[in-house]
């Protein structure tokens, strides 16, 4: 075991092995591991490191996410299965290229390939799985306990059952509930329902099948709550289950099977013949119910609302290990080189999974691919939990390189407690976005903001009514588990047992929608820190104050509760799961509330309205940038940093492009006003007297349309392309929005009046002319695009030089102008690219880095300058890998009147005194004064820079080749710097 030892002491102290950078794809069956491995030899010129991979295990059937898995302890065979990724890994590792893989082990899919699920469904509470899935078995509805609701039906479920859509079948030794695609299997134990005792001189059935049927019904029941029962029960269908199926499929039984179908499946038009198929559905383990009732009564955690994504736990040891087997394999191997942890907020307990990862990390690189006697007294799993028994993890970020998707609301930290590198870098998204919104001109957007609506909307007002909104709704079966269980807390208190279910059920909704934060963290041990208590005292005081007709001592006696009080007291254990299962709502109600309503009601500023930002902020200062670049370095030096994701509302260049409308808020607000009179003609008045699109609709559109825009739009069929995406986007924001319409109450006649809106303005009659609107828009179009570029390049520059890891998301090293998802995972051209790169890199190597300049420049459309500018920047980054990840960073400061107009910072290694001098430009469209022309030398007169006395002078401009001096008194004039390029990395000469 000495050597045991020493390898976990080894593992556990080294460094995790951080990416350069990442190169995030997203894996389907149209882009798969081939796809993957093919686009290789590109992204290691273009300067990644590595390869950062969208789920690939097993998912549902035709899945474009890979969130839906269904089978942990599989690759997904539509992706190329093991022989494909055998092949991936190989190439990854002749390029020396790292994988970053994204994992989901809060949730996985339901399906009818889903094999935990299906037992779930066939076994209820006695399954062996059952306890990996966070399943309230004692609902607050007596005739739900034990049972699931499974809300798939289209219409009332009487209505369904006597149409016969919902139907008996005997199928491949199987028998099984059929709903349109959907299969449910049916419990043993009701077999017997099928076939009546009575019958058999005309159904034929076997002495041995009866027999057979007699042992199915004396099993133990599946709603059992007793673990003894549960094996039992367990062991004797292990013995049943193939004697049944071989029955199933036997031809003596055929004959009696299809008539036991014709018994049970009734005969339409007499309600009387669906009472035995009724009577079987009943005492299943699941109830089949109208999708409608899902917010108010589904008794399984969901991944937010999406009824076919049922919550794991991960608090489960054994849910734990079976999940995480393949996973496992992958560390051992090291076919996987760091992971992404999808959606941690919505675990019972994200320290102790974190925790237990590491573990994992720790056991497959001492112990091997699989676990290995991990319960026995000599078993090697036992005894790397011994050896890192009281390890505190607080102090290490843990030997595999782990990042968390975790939205962290401005000026909130990351948990100190979690053994992780970082974030997936949304909080640097909000800096290095709102640091190119120019914050002067706030007052002047909410007053045209207000003018377009014809009243003030306060965001904070507008954040905590759709919080209460998606309590009410979608979230609401999640708020009455919490009822419940503080039901239960208050009945057995004297001091609290007079507290009204109502009472309850409005000190819990008001708290959480009062919550400034995504949740607290509390643990399994019940300890917390000075910032929970500080969040849930905010919260608490806020609530008391908007509802003063509420008795405060009920606020209190939720307040005690979270608190957890006197871990001696015989209630400190309800208490303690209680306040686990609250905080863990309140992140899917600030995820639904903000990002899934608020974002689409107040659009103010649509380019503010970004996961990880906030609807109230506008624009932050560059001393703020610095500060948080500098704690980053400090804290999180290998956090990722992210621009554009598959999660974003829009993408980098459309925020980048809105930007712009930051700096010119006279000549917008007049833009508006002109496209609000011109195009009211086009609006659509419903029969209920409503307008459509209103006027807040109608100002996200022209937000998106300029956002969006295609550099070149040059045939109808561009035109009509770009008109339908434009359609599907605001299809899903007015639904997101729920104002008009919703998903769950759909409005067409609206949506068709919006999309003849769109229709009006974006499609000209006839095709010789153009719309008005198309008219002026392009008027004011190539000042946004052009400033919207610098921004754009600016920001790829600052987030390859800042602490941290910079994440590029799949096709966005060219001008990506696109929306939320669905839209911005649409195919990528990478053969373009490939092409667009060597080409640079030929004339790179035949004219030098200023013919390259020069040509990118001429060719602005193209985008060719934003790859140019990325792939200079990464290969830098790479060569110089020690100065971006340890070297200080120090804030500089343009001298003269431009001070505002630049970002500037120096990346210098204390030991070899390499330095690397970032230099971009801020608010361009101002500095110019609206006049769109590249480069920018001119209007920089006479501001310089200054530099530290000890860094060295000489630099050479990693873009343009070109040598740029400071003169003796450590200064560089930016006219110098942005001669021949907008943006400026500049390496010292060794």
């Amino acid at each position: 075991m000495s050597d045991i030892k020493e390898c976990i002491d080894q593992v556990v102290h080294s460094d995790a092995r951080a990416p350069l950078s990442t190169y995030r794809v997203q894996m389907h069956s149209q882009f798969t591991f081939a796809d993957a491995q093919k686009i290789l030899p590109y992204l290691e010129r273009l300067g990644i490191s590595d390869l950062y991979s969208s789920p690939i295990f097993e998912a549902r059937p035709g899945s474009q996410h890979g969130y839906d898995v269904i089978r942990h302890d599989r690759l997904n065979p539509e992706l190329g299965g093991d022989d494909g990724f055998s092949e991936l890994s190989c190439a990854l590792r002749v390029a020396n290229m790292g994988l970053l893989l994204d994992i989901v082990p809060n949730h996985m899919g339901i399906s009818n390939n889903s094999v935990w699920w299906q037992d779930v469904l066939e076994n209820g509470r006695a399954s062996e799985h059952a306890t990996f899935f966070d399943i309230e078995w004692e609902p607050l509805k007596p005739d739900m306990r034990g049972k699931l609701l499974l809300p798939i039906l289209g219409k009332q479920y009487g209505e369904e059952l006597e149409d016969k859509k919902i139907q008996v079948a005997f199928e491949d030794g199987h028998s099984r509930i059929r709903y349109y695609e959907h299969i449910f299997p049916i419990a043993p134990r009701t077999i017997p329902l099928l076939f009546p005792e009575e019958d058999d001189s005309k159904d034929g059935v076997p002495q041995s099948f009866r027999d057979l049927l007699k042992e199915l019904a004396h099993i133990p029941p599946h709603d059992t709550a007793d673990p003894n029962l549960a094996i039992q029960r367990r062991a004797q269908l292990a013995d049943l289950r193939p004697r049944l199926q071989q029955a199933l499929l036997s031809a003596e039984l055929q004959p009696a099977l299809k008539r036991a179908e014709e018994r049970v499946n009734g005969v339409e038009g007499k309600p009387e013949s669906f009472d035995l198929l009724h009577a079987l559905l009943e005492i299943q383990p699941y109830r089949l119910a109208y999708w409608r009732v899902s917010g108010e009564e589904i008794n399984y955690r969901r991944f937010f609302d999406v009824n076919d994504l049922v919550g794991l736990r991960m608090e489960d040891p054994e849910a734990f290990a079976q999940t995480h087997s393949l996973v496992r394999k992958l560390l051992a191997t090291q076919q996987v080189t760091g992971l992404r942890i999808d959606h941690c907020d919505g675990m019972f307990n994200p320290r102790q999974y974190l925790i237990r990862l590491q573990l994992l990390y720790v056991a497959s690189q001492c112990a091997g691919p699989t676990a290995k006697d991990p319960v026995g007294e000599n078993g090697i799993e036992l005894e790397i939990r011994e050896a890192l028994h009281g390890y505190d993890w607080t102090e290490s970020r843990g030997p595999l390189y782990t990042v968390v998707e975790k939205v962290l609301e401005p000026r909130e930290a990351l948990p100190r407690e979690w053994p992780v590198s970082g974030t997936t870098g949304y909080d640097f998204l909000h800096l290095v976005n709102h640091v190119f919104i120019q914050p002067q001109n706030e007052t002047r957007f909410d007053a045209l903001y207000t003018k377009i609506l014809g009243r003030e909307v306060d965001p904070s007002e507008l954040i905590y009514r759709s919080k209460l909104q998606v309590m009410q709704t979608s979230l609401a079966s999640e708020v009455y588990v919490l009822i419940n269980l503080l039901n239960h807390l208050a009945s057995n208190d004297r001091r609290a047992r007079d507290f009204t279910e109502s009472i309850l059920e409005s000190v819990i909704r008001e708290t959480i929608a009062c919550f400034a934060v995504y949740r607290t963290y509390f643990d399994d041990r019940g300890q917390y820190t000075e910032r929970d208590i500080a969040f849930i005292a905010q919260a608490i005081w806020r609530a008391k104050y908007r509802n003063p007709d509420i008795d405060v001592s009920a606020f209190e006696f939720l307040q005690n509760t979270l608190l957890l009080g006197d871990p001696n007291d015989e209630k400190y254990p309800a208490r303690l799961y209680f306040a686990l299962k609250f905080q863990q709502l309140t992140g899917p109600v600030m995820a639904k509330g903000v990002e899934d309503t608020a974002f689409y009601v107040y659009t103010r500023f649509l380019s503010a309205n970004e996961v990880g930002s906030s609807i109230k902020a506008f624009g932050i200062s560059s001393d703020l940038f610095h500060a948080t670049n500098q704690d980053r370095l400090l804290n999180t030096p290998d956090t990722m940093l992210a621009t554009s994701t598959h999660d974003t509302k829009r993408s980098e260049d459309v925020r980048n492009r809105l930007n712009v409308l930051s700096e010119m808020p006279t000549q917008w607000s007049s833009i508006i006003r002109r496209w609000v009179r011109m195009n009211a003609r086009h609006k659509g008045k419903l029969a209920d007297g409503r307008i459509a699109p209103d006027a807040n609709e109608e100002y996200l559109i022209y937000q998106t349309i300029i956002g969006a825009w295609p550099w070149q739009m040059e045939t109808m069929d561009d035109r009509e392309d770009f008109l339908e995406r434009v359609k599907q986007y605001c299809a899903k924001a007015l639904n997101e929005a729920k104002v008009n319409l919703s998903w769950i109450n759909p409005n067409p006649a609206y949506l068709e009046a919006v999309n003849n809106f769109l229709t009006a303005i974006l499609l000209p009659e006839e095709r010789a002319r153009e719309t008005r609107f198309v008219q002026t828009l392009k008027a004011v179009l190539p000042a946004l695009q052009l400033f919207g570029a610098v921004n754009s390049l600016a920001q790829v520059v600052l987030k390859i030089a800042s602490p941290g890891v910079p994440d590029f998301y799949q096709g966005s090293e060219l001008w990506d102008l696109s929306l939320v998802d669905p839209d911005n995972r649409r195919p990528v051209d990478y053969a373009l690219r490939q092409q667009t790169l060597d080409g640079l890199l030929e004339l790179h190597e035949r004219e030098g880095a200023a013919a390259v300049c020069s040509e990118v420049l001429r060719t602005l459309h193209d985008g060719r300058i934003k790859l140019w500018t990325m792939h200079r920047a990464l290969c830098t980054r790479r060569e110089l890998h020690s100065v971006f990840r340890h070297g200080e960073y120090i804030p500089l400061n343009v001298e003269q009147e431009k001070h505002s107009n630049a970002i500037a910072f120096l990346r210098q290694s204390r030991s070899t005194k390499r330095s690397v001098l970032i230099v971009v430009p801020r608010f361009a469209c101002s500095l110019t004064h609206a006049k769109p022309h590249l480069p920018l030398a001119e209007v920089w007169d006479k501001a310089v820079l200054s530099i530290p006395d000890q860094t060295l002078r000489e630099f050479i401009n990693v873009f343009t080749g070109k040598e740029i001096q400071a003169d003796e008194t450590c200064r560089l004039n930016l006219s110098d710097i942005f001669a021949d390029f907008p943006v400026a990395m500049l390496v010292s000469k060794a």
